[in-house]
């Protein structure tokens, strides 16, 4: 470990963690309307305050967009979820975008997946907000944060518990 005083805490289990620090917004109020009509899933917004996007949780890299905009993350008990980068930034082809980890690697929360250049994306004029979208969670009762402001890695964002109740 590089620096042993930034030790990750481990989130409660079922538990999914911010995947961009700074404030949180209803997906209703986001500039497109695929989001703010919840057709990719509901999921949580945040309008980020710096260049990082991490592993909001325990799980595998199950998709990275080419143009590293999105990426898919599957938990180990099953939950796949989408973390979008802004609205309409496939645009950009992957610039001002970079990749930490690949298409099948396991992460940790608040590892770190994809670096953004965020003044680039801002004054190109691109919304940089931040979507972790749950395309197909009807197994799922999901208990989501549609407000307040968001530590990445840490604040907890989203609960969830399976509707079978089998205690996954």
């Amino acid at each position: 470990m590089l620096f042993p005083w930034k030790k990750k805490k481990e989130l409660p289990k079922q538990s999914v963690a911010a995947a961009a620090g700074g404030r949180i917004i209803p997906l209703s109020q986001v500039k497109d309307e695929a989001f703010a009509q919840k057709m990719l899933g509901d999921g949580v917004a945040i309008v980020p305050d710096d260049d990082y996007i991490v592993a909001p949780c325990r799980g595998k890299i199950t998709m990275l967009y080419p143009t590293l905009h999105a990426f898919g993350l599957t938990t180990e008990d099953g939950l796949e979820m989408l973390i979008h980068i802004g609205i309409d930034t496939v645009a950009l082809g992957g610039k001002g975008f970079k990749a930490f980890v690949a298409q099948g690697d396991e992460v940790e929360a608040g590892d770190r997946i994809i670096r953004i250049d965020l003044y680039r994306i801002q004054n190109e004029g691109y919304d940089s907000t931040v979507m972790t979208l749950f395309p197909s969670a009807d197994n799922y009762v999901l208990r989501i944060v549609r407000e307040g402001y968001a530590q990445k890695g840490a604040t907890i964002v989203v609960t969830y518990e399976s509707r079978q109740g089998d205690g996954i």
